[in-house]
């Protein structure tokens, strides 16, 4: 059964609302989903949080829109008018069961995009088994990337996916005060230097012609390992 509404919900749950085009559903509001909840909220999306345990919603009651209900009943679901989100984020990780019967129901419902967050591999397997669209591993996604920026010069680092990855780092260097044709990055290291941010100076785009300097923090792309042996140079 879903409970009436707390401070900051938009609707009442069971209301009838024209067909929605945008919004997120958050199920789950531990830190995964508190923080999905409160960043979307704070870029001014369309969403709602969901949560049963009445100390989470008296916690966030009043910071995000939200209702007290548990999703692994579908008829609660129905009521929270889940059917209309085009997506949907289960941050419910840490209850295997749980997780399974609420990404589940959002299949039988036919939500377009399906987040969901697990914590294991398995539990990875099986999310995707059972339609969620995209599975998240908060806390090896976080270690992997930890890892990178530990082991060298690495200032930031996005991986995107196949290997692709996006990182920030200090120029070698060899590149050090050479434009990016001169340097010729990308036949010898097999990575593209995107853009170069100069200290006081606004991010710009790397063109043949920029020139980079000690000082200067550069964002490139390419396969994880290129970057690895690109970045381990002096």
């Amino acid at each position: 059964m879903v409970d009436a509404p707390q401070p900051g919900t938009r609707s009442a749950p069971g209301s009838k609302e024209p067909k929605r085009d945008a919004g997120v559903l958050v199920i789950g509001l531990g830190r995964f989903g508190s923080a999905i909840a409160a960043t979307l909220e704070r870029l001014g999306q369309d969403v709602l949080a969901v949560e049963r345990d009445p100390q989470l919603v008296a916690q966030w009651a009043g910071r995000v829109p939200l209702v007290e209900a548990d999703c692994t009943n579908p008829e609660a679901l129905e009521q929270l008018g889940a059917r209309d989100f085009p997506v949907a984020v289960v941050g419910v990780g840490s209850y295997l069961e749980a997780s399974v019967l609420i990404t589940g129901n959002l299949v039988d419902l036919g939500t377009p995009q399906i987040w969901a967050k697990a914590i294991s591999a398995e539990h990875a397997r099986i999310l995707q088994r059972i339609g969620a669209h995209h599975v998240v591993l908060p806390e090896a996604d976080a270690g992997s990337r930890v890892a990178h920026l530990v082991s060298g010069k690495l200032l930031d680092y996005i991986e995107v996916e196949d290997g692709f990855t996006v990182v920030k780092m200090r120029p070698p260097r060899e590149t050090q005060g050479f434009t990016i044709a001169q340097s010729k990055i990308r036949e010898r290291y097999g990575v593209t230097v995107i853009g170069v941010k100069s200290p006081g100076i606004e991010f710009v785009y790397a063109e043949p012609e920029t020139r980079i300097s000690a000082n200067d923090l550069i964002i490139v792309s390419g396969h994880a390992e290129l970057l690895e042996r690109f970045a381990s140079r002096p």
